[in-house]
């Protein structure tokens, strides 16, 4: 199974969402291979691959290119000389690492539509013809970004797997509350739950044993 995840914008916690959907589906008995194709603002053998590694001990992450600045991927590809790899390579490298019993997460780069040179993340996920995980905030003014991001996934017949609250605070105020409830009934897809807003700074074992409780990844 390869599996797509996306935010609504840049910092929303896609990272460590990722990195407990990575959890979630080996503790269901899937090996698991994190892929992050565009790596912005960070040298190479750093960045979100790195901190999936610390946070679960899953050792299978491939990135693709690796930008040291913090900009949109074509702006930083540009600056740093680096060619982005197009999609039907991009394409071909993520399906080479699914297999039966495997589960590939696919971690992009900013949004949905953000470009990754010749191609954005929802064209690869049109090529793959695979679902999409939406990490989206849930405070005041999320829902007008997570309805765009769906719309755009549905108006393109990309399936959504579901949506996650990327950094909850640990009390929830009302508005907190009532975007999750909204957002459940926003999408075609579950809502899958919230990752706690401190969970990137956790020791790995109590990180682990979180995470299957903060999400909830159905089968495809």
């Amino acid at each position: 199974m390869i599996l797509l995840v996306t935010g609504t914008g840049t910092d929303v916690g896609k990272t460590v969402a990722t990195a407990a959907l990575a959890v979630c589906a080996e503790e269901a008995g899937h090996h698991v291979t994190v892929v992050k194709p565009v790596q912005t603002g960070e040298p190479p053998g750093h960045g979100d691959l790195r901190t999936v590694t610390a946070l679960t001990g899953i050792t299978d992450t491939h990135c693709f290119a690796t930008c040291p600045e913090p900009l949109a991927p074509v702006a930083a590809a540009r600056r740093a000389g680096v060619e982005l790899p197009a999609l039907d390579e991009t394409a071909r490298r993520i399906r080479a690492l699914d297999g039966p019993g495997r589960v590939v997460l696919v971690e992009g780069a900013g949004g949905l539509l953000v470009s990754l040179g010749d191609h954005t993340l929802a064209d690869l996920a049109v090529r793959l013809g695979a679902p999409v995980a939406v990490v989206t905030t849930t405070f005041l003014g999320s829902l007008n970004h997570c309805a765009l991001t769906l719309e755009a996934l549905e108006r393109r017949g990309i399936r959504c797997l579901g949506t996650i609250g990327g950094s909850v605070p640990p009390v929830p105020t009302a508005t907190d509350v009532a975007t999750a409830t909204t957002l459940e009934e926003l999408t075609a897809g579950p809502w899958l739950g919230g990752i706690p807003a401190s969970a990137g700074a956790l020791d790995r074992a109590v990180f682990r044993a979180g995470a299957p409780r903060w999400l909830d990844l159905p089968e495809p």
